[in-house]
């Protein structure tokens, strides 16, 4: 099991943590994936005073719009950046084309045979990947699907925004027990024991050892592992009495719904578990890159506890709706949950968010009439102060040159420390980030 830093105690390979004065904190890189646009009304930030999406940089007071409103306690660790876009996802038809290349801004190619590039999230796992016991942690909250759209491309494109190379998407993980399992290296007939249990005596010495301020990170890492367990355990427990169920039952598991599956059955538990398998992942430091894919694009989730009667898909094409307003709104929430919980994790003098850099992006701006031209986009987190945050950047009036969702990309890869001259359609990094 895998521990967070702890200040007080020496690290294996070191005379001793405290043998540095300034030390260095690894950079972590998130991105959370929603897909089929947001309600264009209310989704904006500005500057106190300022009309939204004023161009240029504005570093004051920030205002957020109803659907940004979850992330008011974490905004000045927030850039709120609009006007990006990726070239090879406009012109091409709606939907698997403008997704399947969103984290590498490839050309895509239709029928039969896959071809995009290698996602920005999977560049740096080649990089630096090798730093952890994992180089990247995918996971999702829907199933992929197969097949093909009307476009003549695969849904493949779809269904996954992690690509480890032009052919191959990376294997997604959707189930939380197997995700929280990876972490913890739970195999055979103990991985439904508790991890605490089996650590426990090594934890109680260890606390013996540790200063009052890591022994409260300590127990606040294990309250978070305990809280995780709980959750899969009470998915386990479902999958139990679905199984149950299908005594007599001609129908197949995996054709039925939620929990049958084994996938939990309210989504607002799946995400939320989701979200605190990346923060612990990051804590540890067991990887860092994650990607998270909310939802797939063309996705047939629904959301009764927001009033909502459409699934996500057909409440897109009614995106300037009170429904799909609620629905925006809380994708954005889940990203402040995953933002709020890694600011409250201390490491250092900060925190696990001010060493990371975590994105919220969009496959598109409007679900009503398919427009990829620019892309919702945020960022949490100040990556050791390679960032400013605070922020609201616009660049919808920039020429197109210059703004590039690959720029983006390839300055975020200069921050975390991996050289690169170009990255998918961009040759330079984004001005003003």
């Amino acid at each position: 099991m895998t521990l967070p830093w702890l200040q007080s105690l020496r690290v294996w390979g070191e005379d001793s943590i405290a043998s540095s004065d300034a030390p260095v904190f690894p950079k972590r890189f998130g991105v959370l994936f929603m897909a089929c646009g947001v309600n264009p009304d209310h989704w904006w930030a500005k500057a106190s005073g300022q009309t939204p999406n004023e161009p240029g940089p504005n570093e004051h007071a920030m205002e957020l719009g109803k659907s940004l409103a979850p992330l008011e306690p974490i905004k000045g660790k927030l850039n709120v950046i609009n006007g990006l876009f990726n070239k090879n996802a406009t012109g091409v038809g709606i939907h698997p084309g403008q997704t399947g290349n969103i984290l590498s801004g490839a050309s895509l190619k239709k029928g039969a045979e896959l071809s995009g590039g290698t996602s920005v999230d999977q560049l740096l796992a080649n990089r630096i990947g090798s730093d952890t016991i994992q180089s990247s942690l995918v996971l999702g909250c829907e199933q992929p699907v197969t097949g093909y759209h009307e476009t003549n491309f695969s849904m493949a494109y779809s269904s996954h925004i992690s690509w480890q190379n032009a052919t191959s998407p990376v294997p997604m993980e959707v189930y939380p027990a197997l995700a929280f399992d990876s972490l913890f290296e739970n195999r055979g007939a103990r991985r439904n024991q508790s991890v605490l249990d089996r650590v426990g005596e090594h934890a109680t010495d260890l606390r013996r050892q540790a200063s009052l301020d890591d022994r409260r990170k300590l127990d606040e890492f294990l309250s978070s592992v305990r809280e995780v367990e709980h959750g899969i355990e009470q998915q386990r427990k479902a999958q139990e009495k679905a199984k149950a169920r299908l005594d007599g039952n001609p129908q197949t598991l995996a054709s039925m719904p939620r929990p049958d599956n084994g996938l939990p059955e309210d989504i607002r538990d799946h995400m939320r578990l989701m979200c605190d398998i990346v923060a612990l992942a990051f804590q540890t430091d067991k990887t860092r890159i994650a990607t998270l894919l909310l939802c797939r694009d063309i996705s047939g989730l629904f959301y009764p506890f927001l009033d909502a009667r459409n699934a996500h898909h057909s409440a897109s094409h009614n995106d300037r709706s009170d429904e799909f307003e609620r629905i925006s709104t809380y994708y954005c929430s889940q990203f402040a949950y995953l933002a709020s919980k890694l600011d409250a994790m201390q490491e250092g003098d900060g925190t696990v968010l001010d060493h990371s850099c975590i994105l919220f992006i969009n496959n598109m701006w409007s679900g009503s009439s398919h427009n990829s031209q620019k892309v919702p986009l945020l960022t949490a987190g100040g990556l050791n102060g390679e960032l400013k945050t605070g922020r609201v950047l616009d660049y919808e009036h920039r020429p197109d040159g210059e703004r590039k969702l690959c720029s983006m990309y390839l300055s975020l890869m200069h921050r975390m420390g991996v050289a690169a001259d170009k990255f998918g359609d961009a040759d330079s990094p984004l001005l003003d980030l």
